[in-house]
């Protein structure tokens, strides 16, 4: 049987930082949505970016989210952490430009996609929306070995 226990603080905050990716969680209308978002920790808060859309009018409607974040090298070993907290939109040149900077060097693969706006598939400008997470609850399992 599959032993699963809690994760220390240290533990998921170092998950945290060794990751970039996990899954954003939103409800609205009794509904949920999830989808797998780039993030960036700094320690204490979480940022992704995402272009104007369903996740934006979700988290407008309800700004309490999820996001999951796992380590797994296989079926029977698996860590993940779940953060639960608010997103907020950044608004001021200086948030943005500085999530912006966290995003791009903990996920350098991004940097090209990444400007002022976006295209979307007819060619037409769309702004992108920066969110912060402030958790309110960090909660993480793993499997023992």
């Amino acid at each position: 049987m599959l032993k699963v226990s809690d994760m220390s603080p240290a533990e998921m905050h170092a998950l945290l930082q060794r990751e970039s990716f996990g899954h954003l969680g939103c409800a609205r209308d009794g509904r949920p949505y999830v989808v797998p978002m780039h993030y960036a920790y700094d320690g204490k808060d979480l940022y992704f970016f995402t272009t104007q859309g369903m996740k934006t009018q979700f988290i407008e409607a309800n700004p309490q989210v999820c996001l999951q974040i796992e380590e797994v090298t296989d079926s029977t070993r698996w860590r993940s952490v779940m953060v639960i907290g608010r997103a907020n939109e950044l608004t001021t040149s200086d948030e943005m430009q500085r999530a912006m900077k966290l995003i791009t060097e903990r996920n350098p693969s991004l940097t090209p996609a990444i400007s002022a706006t976006q295209l979307d598939s007819l060619g037409r400008a769309v702004d992108i929306a920066l969110y912060r997470i402030t958790p309110e609850i960090i909660d993480g399992r793993q499997t023992v070995s």
